[in-house]
């Protein structure tokens, strides 16, 4: 018995979902850090900073550097260098006091300011202004404070930067939902492709050719899917030789049939010439009834053959079959009245319910007769002991039915002469190919078959 090889783990669907779940895992706690250096970059390359003039860093370096380089300037070259950065910073407010603390210059819109200056004012100056709106920077001229000090001043709106960066928050909240898309995406896939081989699988084993076996699927991977593949591949392998040697069986038997009623009809043409022969001999009552029971004997042994013969060539198809448009009723009162000294003979009670109006069905004629002889036939086998046969005509599922009635004991019951049920397998198959359908009905006080053209 064959046997399929174990799926490798590095090969099967559970190695590559468990790769999937480690990639997952390893890479989660690299998403904060990963999403803050992208936002960062970013943030730089495509957001750059616009510099602004008046940046409280800047604005304060610059200005301790303007008043050191003032060190020890006439007040004539302090008031130039204050209209000079004015005119550099157009929005900001300035003004300086000399060293005796008088007020010398201002320009530009400033909070109220002494004319003179005490201590006591600077001190109170600088501490109302430390973190307050306007921004205020207060630089000793010439870093000495015996030379007087400079200040500027700037509304703090001027110090925003015009620049529109990205929400942080916002930007990482987009980035964790993205990579974790990513990886229902890539889990998504994962069974989506398993759903859509099992699906090809489906449709490879419910897709027959003319034999009903499925055709052996294309194998490219060896996972479980594809063991799985492989095994149906062997399965049907077998079917398709189980098939061949099945045909090959069939052959040899309807060989076999077509043989052995070809070497009996010598033996039985040559028993019913002796017979013949026979019956003009002068032969006591006790030898006429064997010689009775020899020819009956012998009509059986012909109708079997001429049913082997029949079945062996209607399953391979070559049986002519003729259909033409046809009154079957004229055919069953030619057929009733062709057996019904068979009948009287065994004392059955014919009832034939015709109608005389014609029912014409598309069939074969010889056919169809042949569908009569094989049920009369089985009811004289089988049903003498009703000794009633009836033909009528019935409506059944919407259309009129040919009905053939007996009061035997019906088809399940023990026969003496039941048989091998070929003449019923030869009614079957001639009732199909004419696109007939075939209705049994038994119980023990009888049995009819209906007979009527499918819808």
């Amino acid at each position: 018995m064959r046997t399929t090889a174990k799926t490798k783990f590095p090969d099967s669907l559970l190695a590559r979902y468990v790769f999937i779940i480690l990639i997952a895992l390893c890479m989660w706690p690299l998403v904060f850090p990963v999403g803050s250096l992208i936002y960062y970059l970013q943030s730089q390359l495509f957001f750059p900073e616009e510099f602004n003039i008046y940046d409280s860093r800047n604005l304060e370096k610059a200005w301790h550097q303007e008043a050191k380089e003032l060190d020890k300037a006439a007040e004539d070259a302090v008031d130039a260098k204050l209209r000079a950065l004015k005119g550099q910073y157009p929005r900001a407010s300035m003004f300086w006091v000399d060293a005796s603390g008088q007020l010398r210059l201002k320009l530009g819109e400033t909070v109220s300011v002494p004319q003179q200056w005490t201590m006591a004012d600077s001190m109170q100056f600088m501490k109302s202004s430390y973190g307050g709106d306007p921004f205020t920077v207060v630089a000793f001229i010439g870093q000495d404070p015996k030379q007087g000090f400079m200040v500027v001043q700037i509304p703090r709106q001027m110090m925003k930067s015009e620049t529109i960066y990205p929400s942080n928050e916002r930007f990482l909240t987009v980035f964790i939902l993205s990579v974790f898309s990513f990886f229902l995406l890539t889990s998504w896939l994962f069974f989506a492709r398993i759903r859509n081989r099992l699906l090809r699988f489906q449709n490879a084993m419910t897709e027959t050719d003319e034999s009903g076996i499925p055709q052996p699927i294309a194998v490219k991977r060896v996972d479980e899917i594809g063991q799985l593949g492989l095994a149906f591949n062997h399965m049907i392998d077998h079917l398709n030789s189980a098939r061949r040697r099945e045909q090959e069986e069939e052959a040899l038997r309807k060989q076999l049939i077509a043989n052995l009623s070809h070497d009996l009809r010598t033996p039985l043409t040559t028993i019913r010439g002796h017979a013949y022969s026979l019956r003009k001999e002068a032969l006591t009552p006790k030898g006429k009834q064997s010689l009775d029971l020899i020819e009956t004997k012998v009509d059986n042994v012909a109708q079997l053959i001429e049913n082997l013969m029949s079945y062996t060539l209607l399953s391979a198809g070559k049986y002519p079959l003729r259909t033409a448009r046809t009154d079957v009723l004229r055919l069953c009162r030619t057929s009733v009245a062709s057996w019904y000294p068979v009948f009287e003979k065994e004392g059955f009670d014919i009832d034939v319910q015709l109608p005389e109006s014609a029912l014409y069905w598309n069939v074969d004629p010889q056919w169809f007769t042949r569908i009569l002889d094989n049920l009369f036939q089985n009811i004289i086998r089988h049903a003498d002991s009703g000794k009633y046969v009836c033909v009528r005509t019935e409506e059944r599922h919407g259309t009129t039915a040919v009905v053939i009635a007996d009061k035997g004991p019906g088809v399940h019951a023990e026969s003496g002469n039941k048989g091998a049920g070929i003449g019923l397998t030869i009614v079957a198959l001639m009732i199909k190919e004419m696109s007939l359908k075939q209705d049994i009905v038994s119980s023990r006080d009888g049995t009819a078959i209906y007979m009527y053209p499918k819808i």
